[in-house]
């Protein structure tokens, strides 16, 4: 799919107001939760930077708690080239890798001292909302992780369509999953992260304020009538391009249960997957690995997120789920 999405002029929000770059925080000075939303986690996906970066511009401010919005890979962002665009992903190792106190305490990587920076932010939050978008063509997925109170969380906010109750990545720890939004005992401490779409669609911009503006209404750090018009989107879609953004039909809940790992460079898949399919019966092809069939492990498996883009040994290439049971 050709990369439509421009990339957004941040010379003025990279400088933030906190000391720290990219990063913008607003205290209401009246109690209410901490609300922290990211983007640019990795460089090339733009669609959260422009949901801030238009957030920023509307002036918008809380009226109960915080809110504490991030720009953070911006030396992986400064490097992006739409004809290149994986390229910029980022530096060193991904940013969305790092969010263990082993690794943010060992500053070997340009990702690391970045993510050493953003921790102070992340551990004042409450609730977080990372923003992603994906390396091929798809609907939004809204990843919970396993808690229940993240599971709930998505079902109020209604939007986008499907949410992935997932368990994270072998090779490191996501933000969303860092300190005590990984603690089952932290019974406030929610965080969610977001695909919303492929990098350079435009759409993807749509999804990301979209679901900025219901975490601020739901996490009630503003009232939804304190949002710019156009920002929240219906959640039973009235057209055709809404509905490219969030599916039709009521929200579904897919539980991933195995993930793809790739062993080698050996690795193909049996079809151009686009992801959300679901096939039928266990022992399905997916593809090959190392000259092995991949194949389905249950009946109705539904495919996430199959990509071969950042293949390399130990990357997931895709994660298998099915209806959530909870």
């Amino acid at each position: 799919m050709q990369f439509q999405l421009s990339a957004p002029d941040l010379s003025a929000e990279r400088a933030g107001n906190t000391g720290t770059p990219g990063v913008w925080h607003f205290d209401s000075g009246t109690p209410g939760r901490a609300l922290m939303v990211t983007a640019l986690v990795h460089g090339n996906e733009l669609c959260g930077a422009w949901a801030l970066k238009e957030l920023l511009a509307s002036g918008l401010r809380p009226r109960r708690g915080s809110l504490t919005l991030a720009f953070c890979n911006l030396e992986a962002f400064d490097r992006f080239d739409s004809a290149r665009h994986d390229a910029s992903r980022f530096v060193d190792e991904d940013l969305n890798r790092v969010w263990s106190a082993q690794r943010l305490d060992d500053p070997v990587s340009c990702e690391r001292r970045r993510g050493a920076a953003l921790r102070p932010w992340v551990e004042r939050a409450d609730w977080l909302l990372d923003l992603h978008s994906m390396h091929e063509p798809g609907a939004p997925l809204l990843l919970t992780g396993v808690l229940p109170r993240n599971i709930a969380l998505a079902r109020r906010l209604g939007a986008p369509r499907h949410v992935i109750v997932d368990a994270g990545h072998q090779d490191g720890v996501r933000m969303r999953d860092y300190g005590r939004f990984g603690d089952p005992g932290q019974a406030d401490a929610c965080a969610l992260l977001i695909e919303c779409g492929f990098h350079g669609d435009p759409a993807a911009r749509l999804a990301a304020r979209d679901l900025v503006a219901r975490m601020l209404v739901e996490s009630a750090v503003i009232d939804a009538t304190d949002m710019p018009d156009g920002w929240l989107l219906p959640d039973t879609p009235p057209d055709q391009a809404c509905g490219a953004l969030h599916g039709a039909g009521p929200q579904r809940v897919l539980q991933v249960t195995d993930a793809v790992v790739a062993p080698s460079m050996d690795l193909r898949f049996a079809q151009p997957w686009q992801g959300l399919e679901t096939l039928a019966e266990a022992g399905s092809l997916i593809g090959w690995a190392d000259g092995a069939p991949v194949v389905t492990p249950y009946d109705n498996c539904t495919l996430i997120m199959p990509s071969l883009r950042q293949l390399k040994p130990g990357v997931t290439v895709v994660r298998l789920a099915r209806e959530y049971a909870g």
